[in-house]
């Protein structure tokens, strides 16, 4: 006598329920596709719990004990089959659990969205102009459709200028995506943050209609995410555009593309931290698609895999390099002002043609202060932390806790008052406004938020990252702070201010000058020549030696000593040896607590994974912990970006 039955993906955190478990299907169920929402009872723990079938099949023995199924939340199938396989895939790659990806791909269900939702037959068709411009634009790159119909990998050099108010990145991918929305197939584009979705979307929006593609974010709210969440469901095609998360949107892709894979916003969170660029790569090697990886500047990650051959080199048949001029920091210090004279001169003569960009450091007025008398950095007496003014004569503020320091005492010299000692992006814009009076000053930061500015005169003063787009683009541009960003204790800060002030210029008109102040040696020669490839290349010899990544991978260990101890004996019995494990040392903070780093090959990138996931689920399931103590210590983070211990 046969039974029916399930195999499901538990929605769990427990690492040890990380695996498909065999349920009987009762007849009154009726009929069960894989993919859909089901309750199902946990036998140790005497609750029902969500979970997603995986599987379908029939048992010949029926004398196996299974418990059964409690109930079939909903018929739609949410989960297809090539969404498991690729949240499985990720999950093994970053040593975590498959059902923490499946929560980030699959959002809370929405009844009333669900039961409104009419599946459409008709296919979303391209205006045969919209296609033929989407064409012309993608001639522009050498060799890029034949990388779209060879279903190939590629590293994209975007070309640095703008389409109207449209960057020229937003355009390819647009085309891009046009073309293979035309051969009836969809596409994923991924970008690091709303701005460059906006902006994205604005670029199909003017070649395709509205149901020819989707936004899905964690900005929308839940039914309309859930609404787009459907549509991506669908059988026909459509062009899907998102955050970090989208790159597990489950359309059968034809292309997968991302914009600007160095920005940290695309580095998950969330366990089992998996990069988009990681998530990206997986998903075309199981599915076959076309791979864009687009940027004004190259990771040393990306050019990791074009030196290995695997990937392709796509760059414009005309290439279109932004004037970039430098002033070195002993012409600062020759001046002894903070803008150089050759940059103050471009700014007044461009500002009387229209909007000039003066890219700073922080946001804010002056985001620290140091002791007026021995220059000693100002903290705050009860924390620690930094002090801060928001504006000139302003009791400073504490950056940490947000108290005030009304009677401040330099714990050094006994001086009592301070000075500002950085600019932000508010000083900037009062000093810069009295320089020139009569003309417009724009504040873009966290705080204050802009998109877009016209033609007109004005002075944007923006934050890195926070640069509105200017129509026709600015008639100049200013790069302030280079030295003081390069100084940040970070392994990419070359590769993240590249990439910063890549973009920045980027934003200019044609022809406009952009100055970078205060900088020079390598960084600043890859910007004046425009030769982003080559930096990323030389980052990697550097790296090789000392065995860094991306030229290796590194996994964090945290947790109690003696489980962080029992998972570096697991990795020593998997052959990793010795030397290659940094640490455990004390977590700064935490006395109950140890962090480990274990350098590996990308070779033994599966027997790492396999062994720490072994180690998490056998710290989880061991013996009872005290009252209030949480039950599993263990924590593995792998391929983090900036090691540290």
């Amino acid at each position: 006598m046969t039974r029916r039955i399930v195999r499901v993906v538990i929605d769990s955190p427990l690492p040890q329920l990380d695996r498909l478990f065999d349920y009987a299907l009762p007849e009154e169920l009726g009929q069960v596709e894989p993919g859909v929402r089901v309750k199902v009872p946990l036998r140790t723990a005497g609750r029902v719990v969500d979970a997603y079938v995986a599987e379908v099949d029939e048992e010949p023995d029926a004398s196996r004990k299974l418990s059964e199924v409690e109930s079939v939340v909903s018929a739609t199938q949410v989960m297809p089959d090539r969404l498991y396989r690729l949240a499985r895939r990720a999950a093994d790659r970053a040593a975590g659990s498959a059902s923490d990806v499946l929560r980030l791909a699959i959002p809370k269900r929405q009844v009333r969205v669900e039961k409104a939702w009419n599946p459409a037959e008709n296919a979303p068709a391209p205006r045969e102009k919209a296609v033929n411009d989407a064409k012309a634009l993608l001639a522009e790159y050498s060799g890029l459709d034949d990388v779209l119909a060879e279903r190939e990998r590629a590293a994209v050099e975007a070309i640095p200028t703008l389409r109207g108010t449209v960057p020229n990145w937003a355009a390819l991918l647009a085309a891009a995506a046009t073309v293979t929305l035309a051969a009836g197939e969809s596409s994923v584009l991924v970008v690091p943050d709303h701005r460059d979705e906006d902006q994205l979307l604005s670029a199909l929006a003017a070649l395709l209609p509205d149901d020819a593609f989707v936004r899905l974010d964690a900005r929308q709210t839940n039914p309309d995410r859930y609404r787009s969440f459907l549509r991506t469901l669908e059988p026909r095609p459509v062009i899907v555009v998102g955050n970090r998360s989208a790159v597990y949107a489950p359309v059968e892709a034809g292309l997968v593309a991302i914009w600007d894979d160095g920005d940290t916003l695309l580095a998950e969170p969330l366990a089992p931290y998996v990069h988009a660029r990681d998530a990206a790569l997986l998903r075309q090697e199981q599915e076959g698609s076309a791979l864009l990886f687009v940027g004004h500047t190259r990771t040393s990650d990306i050019q990791r895999l074009v030196l290995g051959g695997w990937m392709r080199e796509v760059t414009a048949t005309r290439r279109v390099l932004p004037r970039v001029q430098l002033s070195t920091p002993q012409e600062l210090e020759q001046a002894a002002q903070r803008v150089p004279s050759s940059a103050f001169a471009s700014a007044r003569a461009a500002v009387a043609d229209g909007p000039v960009l003066v890219q700073v450091a922080r946001p804010g007025f002056s985001p620290s202060l140091v002791c007026a008398t021995c220059r000693a950095p100002a903290r705050c007496a009860h924390c620690g932390g930094p002090l801060a003014a928001h504006r000139r004569g302003a009791m400073p503020v504490c950056g940490w806790c947000g108290r005030g320091a009304r009677s401040w005492r330099c714990p050094h010299c006994e001086g009592e008052q301070v000075r500002l000692a950085a600019s932000g992006s508010e000083r900037t814009a009062d000093e810069l406004g009295r320089a020139f009076p009569g003309v417009r000053v724009i504040v873009s930061d966290g705080t204050h938020q802009v998109l877009s500015v016209g033609s007109a005169p004005a002075l944007v003063i923006a934050t890195r990252g926070a640069e509105p787009v200017a129509e026709g683009g600015y008639r100049a541009v200013i790069l302030l702070d280079g030295a003081r960003m390069l100084q940040a204790p970070e392994l990419r800060i070359g590769e993240s201010c590249l990439r910063w002030w890549s973009d920045a210029a980027a934003l200019a008109a044609p022809g406009a000058p952009v100055h970078l102040v205060g900088v020079d040696g390598p960084v600043a020669r890859a910007l004046a020549t425009w030769t982003q490839p080559a930096y990323a290349r030389s980052e990697l010899e550097s790296r090789a030696p000392l065995h860094m990544p991306p030229t290796v991978r590194i996994a964090q260990v945290d947790g109690a000593p003696s489980s962080v101890r029992s998972a570096l004996e697991t990795l020593r019995e998997q052959g990793i040896a010795g030397e290659a494990v940094l640490g455990p040392l004390p977590l700064e903070g935490d006395d109950e607590r140890v962090r480990a780093l274990v350098r590996f090959t990308y070779a033994s990138g599966q027997t790492v994974a396999s062994a720490l996931r072994a180690a998490v689920v056998a710290d989880a399931t061991k013996g009872r912990r005290p009252r209030g103590r949480a039950r599993s210590t263990l924590s593995v983070h792998l391929d983090i970006l900036e090691p540290e211990i």
